[in-house]
């Protein structure tokens, strides 16, 4: 119940501070499994759409959190675990650990999931390269539909450093959904992957 409550206020803040409007430019809002992969320039990405999904898929939708950063206190753990029912990973791979396991994991109870597939912040206009993960979950879960997702002037609201958001109109435009095709090269599609988010920028 506490967590629930905590969700309707967090959702309200978010909104206030941001608008958390979402564009279906691609594709309908639709409570089928998905990856929604999208860029990532601030901690509060995984919030913002969270916020711009529709209830109906905000509960079926897991994000990515990095462990390092989100369980660091308390508060932030429980936020994490209890309002957004996040998947933990961590961003420095140990021994033989499969780093994609946890996410894995979800996909085969059937849990859509948020992802970042540069797999840290950037600062710059562009994603960078997005890393191998996005690739082999296409692999894997060849039935899962790959939506790509640009989140727009969220680096404002929570600038790097910053503990004090700053009110700033920002949205999240979903873009068609993408597919890996047959005996598509790695790189081939993790590139296409990265510009189908760029390509949204503008839209």
């Amino acid at each position: 119940m506490l967590a629930k409550l905590m969700g309707f206020v967090l959702l309200a803040i978010v909104r206030v501070l941001t608008g958390a409007q979402a564009r279906w430019y691609g594709c309908p809002p639709k409570a089928e499994q998905r990856i929604y992969f999208a860029n990532h320039q601030s901690h509060a990405d995984l919030v913002m759409i969270w916020a711009a999904l529709p209830e109906e898929l905000r509960t079926i939708t897991r994000p990515i959190a990095a462990k390092d950063y989100w369980t660091k206190t308390p508060f932030k753990k429980w936020i994490t675990t209890a309002v957004f029912n996040a998947v933990y990973v961590d961003r420095e791979r140990k021994g033989d650990e499969d780093p994609l396991a946890p996410l894995a994991d979800a996909l085969t109870r059937g849990d859509s999931i948020i992802i970042f597939p540069e797999g840290t912040r950037g600062h710059a206009e562009e994603p960078q390269p997005f890393k191998s993960g996005l690739y082999t979950l296409a692999q894997r879960f060849p039935q899962v539909v790959l939506v790509p997702a640009w989140i727009d002037n969220i680096q404002r609201v929570m600038p790097k450093g910053e503990v004090v958001p700053v009110p700033i109109l920002c949205s999240v435009t979903f873009g068609a959904p993408i597919q890996l095709e047959a005996g598509e090269e790695r790189r081939a599609f993790l590139d296409r992957a990265r510009l189908a988010v760029i390509a949204l920028r503008d839209v």
